[in-house]
């Protein structure tokens, strides 16, 4: 029987945030909305949302709208509206404590100082569902928190970017086809 996945992508919506660090969850729902043939579009939730089949299985792709801190806001709707299992959700969001270029995939946990996250846990009251981190942190100044992550990739950390966006879309993928397990045995570094 068909499975529905519900994917979210974090980040801050307009152009002044396209290619910060803040928004690595939006690249790769953009990423998988482009390898599955689908289009994020303005949807009438709070959200961007594509939908597409994967091996079978109905995909919903989400770029919240909320900004990052209410992130949570349209979670609950999507979940809701879509009756999506909490097994069948996956939010993907930058981790600042993850170097630059590392992935990591988790079952469930605590929102790690992520306010994006901890808005989700708190509107769905559950940390119970996956998450994927994407490392963005480099050599930085401690008090400049809120600008780094704020900040754009800069041209030599492209590169860097690109694997791990690649790598997070077939993290994303095996997930879905092989589960949780067998895509953190694969792709947790």
């Amino acid at each position: 029987m068909p499975e529905k996945f519900l994917i979210i992508g974090l980040g801050n919506p307009g152009q002044r945030y396209k290619e910060t660090r803040h928004n690595a969850g939006f690249m790769v729902v953009d990423q998988l909305a482009r390898e599955c043939g689908a289009s994020v579009k303005k949807s009438h939730f709070s959200t961007d949302l594509a939908s597409a089949d994967f091996k079978g299985n109905s995909l919903l792709l989400a770029k919240p709208q909320t900004y990052m801190n209410l992130s949570g806001m349209a979670a609950v709707e999507l979940v809701h509206y879509f009756k999506i299992d909490h097994s069948k959700l996956l939010v993907i969001l930058d981790d600042i404590h993850l170097p630059l270029g590392k992935i990591r995939l988790r079952p469930q946990g605590s929102a790690g100082g992520h306010k994006g996250l901890d808005s989700i846990i708190n509107h769905l009251a559950t940390q119970n569902f996956a998450r994927l981190r994407l490392g963005i942190h480099t050599e930085r100044k401690k008090n400049d928190l809120a600008d780094f992550v704020l900040s754009r990739f800069r041209k030599e950390e492209t590169v860097v970017l690109d694997d791990m966006v690649r790598r997070a879309t077939d993290a994303v993928k095996s997930y879905m086809t092989d589960g949780i397990e067998s895509a953190m045995t694969r792709f947790n570094g």
